[in-house]
């Protein structure tokens, strides 16, 4: 395994949550404490299973945790001065957590994306107070997310004390997940392996590196998407949204993954269409694709191996894509059954992947000459 530096346990079990200040009665307060849900039968094989995190039960998801630690962390170190304004490249998520932090701090928010954002993540992000800045024309390298990553540093300009979170690069991104690691900790007092939807890498480096000083031998597998050059893999069109990227972000913990998984489009439709039907819990892209890959370990590994997943969000956002059928055929999603297991490469370079598949070899692109060969990645 992959394993970085263990981390001293902070405590024991029984007594993380315990211990935890009671949250003030205020927007940030609702944010944490999110229940597990145990995903069975008839999603899974029968008598096998894992456990899933539901961060929808956040007031916008999982990066209101995010949002409001770096923004509380830059205004204690006078990063972010009172009333400045907060600008930031989001394909949606972190936006609805920035909202939650601007209304918490006394901050307007700008939100910068592009036309794949939906409709109803749009009128959420502006009924918050979210100003929403659209780019309309993707970067010819490095795409959408960094069109919208110069459109916000032409925004920085406009306003002279205006603040970026970063997300792909802060630090503090990374450290806002310690209490969900904690809270994962005191709910299921073991945990095996973890499996993490990848993105920004905040929330996966986050809770993998806090879990692995409880748990030494614990494996972290990381799930992105076809077409995103995180692991190693050329840039390609992407459809999900939520998880992979079409740049490396440092956020990235390379280091802590024993493997990762690359699945498509309709894969993670079916997953996400069949937890909704069959255990009233769901979401999206990044939900479908965590399940389908937590699904499988389930059926493979010994019938004891305690696993748990994280879904990032709800189904709400998605009620116009993942689960609108105008949409899925339109774009070729749907009547896409999975394999039962995933196709496997030995090295990310082998080839490009176009559906579910395996890689036990995980390298960080920019450190390894094959990888920067394949994908032309500059340091």
């Amino acid at each position: 395994m992959n394993h970085l530096t263990r981390t001293p346990a902070l405590a024991a079990p029984a007594q993380i949550l315990t211990d935890a200040k009671r949250p003030q009665h205020t927007p940030g307060g609702l944010v944490g404490d999110t229940p597990l849900l145990w995903i069975g039968e008839p999603f899974t094989a029968e008598g096998r299973g894992f456990w899933a995190k539901l961060e929808g039960h956040n007031p916008g998801g999982i990066k209101d945790r995010a949002a409001l630690h770096m923004v509380r962390a830059a205004r204690e170190r006078g990063q972010l001065l009172p009333g400045a304004r907060i600008v930031e490249s989001t394909s949606g998520t972190l936006g609805l957590g920035l909202a939650l932090a601007g209304a918490t701090y006394g901050h307007p928010v700008t939100v910068v994306t592009d036309p794949g954002m939906e409709p109803l993540m749009t009128g959420l992000l502006t009924a918050h107070g979210a100003e929403v800045d659209l780019v309309t024309t993707p970067h010819p390298d490095g795409g959408w997310q960094q069109a919208r990553r110069e459109r916000v540093d032409e925004l920085l300009g406009v306003h002279s004390d205006a603040w970026c979170p970063d997300q792909y690069n802060n630090p503090d991104n990374v450290a806002a997940y310690a209490a969900l690691a904690h809270e994962l900790v005191a709910q299921l007092g073991r945990i095996d392996t973890l499996v993490v939807a990848v993105g920004t890498g905040g929330h996966s480096a986050g809770i993998a590196s806090v879990l692995r000083g409880f748990y030494p031998g614990l494996r972290v597998v990381g799930v992105d998407t076809t077409g995103s050059t995180i692991f190693g893999q050329p840039a390609g069109p992407r459809l999900m949204r939520g998880l992979g990227s079409s740049i490396y972000p440092r956020n990235v913990a390379y280091g802590l993954f024993d493997e990762v998984h690359w699945v498509a489009a309709p894969e993670a439709v079916w997953a996400a269409r069949h937890l909704a039907r069959s255990h009233y819990a769901t979401g999206g892209w990044s939900v479908g694709a965590v399940a389908l890959v937590s699904r499988w370990l389930a059926r493979v590994l010994p019938a004891e191996e305690r696993i748990v997943t994280v879904f990032p969000d709800g189904p709400q956002r998605y009620v116009g894509t993942v689960f609108d059928d105008t949409y899925c055929r339109a774009n070729d999603l749907l009547g896409h059954v999975p394999a039962d297991g995933p196709d496997e490469i030995a090295h990310p370079a082998e080839r490009v992947v176009d559906c579910w598949t395996r890689c036990t070899h995980v390298t960080d692109p920019l450190a390894d000459d094959e990888l920067r060969a394949l994908t032309g990645a500059a340091r």
